[in-house]
């Protein structure tokens, strides 16, 4: 009898491309991040699905390393750490990481430009950040956002765990250090700042999480322990599955118990059809299988 993961790993496999990439909501528009999240759901079942998405995603890298957000689109994106990830998990393909890590190598925030750090720390005070801390953007100029910074950090991580080189680790600690400079009040993440316009504001889930994974092999401060505390505390609440997802891949690396998580999620989704987002159905199988496949996001260093 087939497991709810097979059943929704046949569906994935329904909403693949003829290009071998998948698009989010059923458009014929490819998407970098469904697929390279949904190459890491699929199985060795689903061989021939994961080496064509490879190679889609392959033919999608720009000259300079980045890939953009959708194919077509004129300029990299945060989407090519999730590749790197993605890439990180077949063991070869050199030359294309490579490529994306000179790339996220040299990509940083709006803040990373001394006129823009010079206007956080006198001009702009509406938020409240260390802007000699920063990480990377959404899209090339534009400010250092959370999840970004955080997926960036953990492909450079995989990719250089027995190769580091001083321009690598010292992006790693820029951004782990714009991560923590960033964490709301009480613990957790917000999209990006903690503080605008002197409010604090309240950490999101999914930023929450994600931002925890790439945080995982850090020394577990006092920030850390309790953006955990508040994700556990709150994952049981949760009703999105995106959200309800990241929070089991993460607190798995983190050895918190995930078994009721992934029964809740597994009731929350049922057969899977209502999914249309393709990112949101991979990451869901993910969640799913996480304690029974390597885990794609896992850091060991």
């Amino acid at each position: 009898m087939d497991t709810l993961g097979d059943i929704l790993a046949e569906l994935l496999l329904k909403r693949q491309l003829l290009s071998g990439g998948w698009s989010f909501l059923g458009s014929r528009q490819s998407s970098v991040e469904a697929t390279s999240l949904a190459v890491l759901a699929l199985g060795l079942d689903a061989e021939d699905a994961r080496r064509s998405g490879i190679a889609h995603l392959l033919a999608a890298q720009r000259a300079d390393g980045s890939w953009p957000a959708f194919l077509g689109d004129p300029e990299g994106s945060w989407v090519t750490a999730l590749a790197l990830c993605t890439l990180n998990t077949t063991g070869d393909l050199a030359s294309a990481r490579e490529k994306a890590l000179r790339w996220l190598d040299a990509e940083r925030g709006r803040e990373g430009h001394w006129f823009w750090r010079w206007k956080f720390k006198t001009v702009d005070r509406n938020v409240r950040f260390d802007p000699d801390k920063y990480g990377w953007p959404w899209i090339s100029g534009s400010a250092s956002w959370v999840i970004p910074t955080a997926f960036s950090v953990i492909a450079i991580k995989q990719f250089t765990v027995c190769n580091r080189s001083t321009a690598s680790e010292k992006r790693i600690h820029m951004g782990v250090e714009m991560l923590l400079d960033r964490a709301c009040v009480d613990g957790g993440w917000n999209s990006g700042n903690s503080v605008v316009y002197g409010v604090p504001l309240r950490p999101h889930v999914e930023s929450t999480a994600i931002a925890l994974l790439a945080l995982q092999d850090e020394q577990r401060t006092e920030m850390i322990q309790k953006s955990l505390s508040w994700l556990r505390q709150n994952a049981a609440s949760v009703d999105s599955v995106s959200s309800l997802a990241w929070c089991i891949l993460t607190l798995f690396v983190y050895q918190e118990p995930i078994g009721g998580l992934k029964n809740r999620l597994a009731a929350i989704i049922r057969d899977g059809r209502d999914i249309r987002n393709n990112a949101t159905l991979a990451t869901a199988i993910l969640a799913l299988q996480c304690g029974e496949i390597i885990h794609p996001f896992e850091v060991l260093r």
